[in-house]
């Protein structure tokens, strides 16, 4: 087929790779802008970006789809399909009307689930113990158009948002060459959403990650796991911010209050919460490394009856 695809972060790329490998004609690449990054503030490319220029295919980075010029050069390419993945805008409808077998996208939830632009840090965040991988016909708004394939992930316990992201991409990868392959042959059957079943995952916000330790120990343990790498669970220690990458969990009622350290063991610094005790295993001071919730409570004199605000 020849595609005209449409992405930006490293989720996307095993998906361009795919596209590759399996031959198809990739005759442009459209991705977000080079964006300012580190001390520096040097121009930072694209993850889709590398890849692209690496294979030699003609990249375009438009601020706005909305442009006559771009619709106009987009509409010479004549492309069979649109595949985006990840590509942080809209499609107007202009782009979604061109390609003879649409604009098909790769999202990582079991849609009407977690419908935008977090679906596995939300996913994670809620406690949920299965997503997936959605390819669906784009219409004119967001994550809402007829269903072609999806497949189901479990999400382990031992599972971050950055581990899940990772066998997600995969796995989108893989779905949306069957996709393809459905199309081209014609034996895939659309399916419309259930809008009852819609449920949204917005874009994560730092202030997300704050940790209120009057929640259930098992929902903060599932927000810690669901924040990591960004912008990752936070707290407070003595006025200042202490980040959280990395906690377990176990129920119980241990006396004290909420943020109350009951314990420090071999395993972390274990902290009530809601109807239970949240471990914490790998945390970060500010402008500090990250380090062993047992090495900081050494570090900074923790005993139990201490607590986190």
């Amino acid at each position: 087929m020849k595609v005209i695809f449409m992405g930006t972060p490293q989720f996307a790329v095993p998906t361009l790779e795919k596209l590759l490998e399996r031959g198809h004609e990739v005759v442009a690449v459209l991705t977000q802008p080079d964006k300012p990054a580190g001390r520096g503030r040097k121009l930072v490319p694209s993850a889709v970006k590398v890849v692209a220029e690496r294979a030699g295919i003609r990249v375009l980075q438009p601020e706005t789809l909305r442009d006559e010029a771009l619709m106009a050069e987009l509409r010479a390419m004549e492309p069979d399909v649109v595949v985006v993945v990840a590509f942080g805008h809209l499609l107007p409808p202009g782009v979604l009307r061109m390609p003879r077998h649409g604009c098909v996208n790769v999202h990582a939830s079991l849609l009407p689930e977690y419908r935008g632009a977090a679906p596995i840090n939300w996913a994670v965040i809620r406690g949920e113990k299965r997503t997936g991988v959605t390819t669906f016909r784009m219409d004119e708004t967001m994550d809402t158009g007829e269903i072609l394939l999806q497949r189901e992930v479990p999400i382990k316990d031992e599972d971050d948002a950055g581990t899940l992201y990772a066998r997600l991409a995969d796995v989108g990868a893989a779905v949306l060459a069957e996709t393809l392959d459905g199309l081209e042959k014609g034996t895939l059957t659309p399916s419309k959403q259930d809008a009852s079943r819609a449920s949204r995952a917005p874009k994560l916000k730092k202030e997300d990650g704050q940790i209120d330790w009057t929640e259930q120990a098992e929902r903060i343990w599932c927000l810690i796991r669901g924040t990591v790498p960004w912008p990752v669970a936070y707290t407070h220690h003595r006025g200042r911010v202490l980040r959280v990458w990395k906690a377990g969990w176990r129920p119980g009622e241990p006396e004290g209050e909420a943020g109350e350290i009951v314990a420090i063991s071999s395993l972390g610094i274990e902290v009530k919460a809601g109807g239970g005790v949240v471990v914490l295993v790998e945390v970060q001071p500010e402008n500090r490394r990250k380090m062993g919730g047992q090495e900081f409570a050494s570090g900074h004199a923790l005993a139990p009856g201490d607590r986190f605000s």
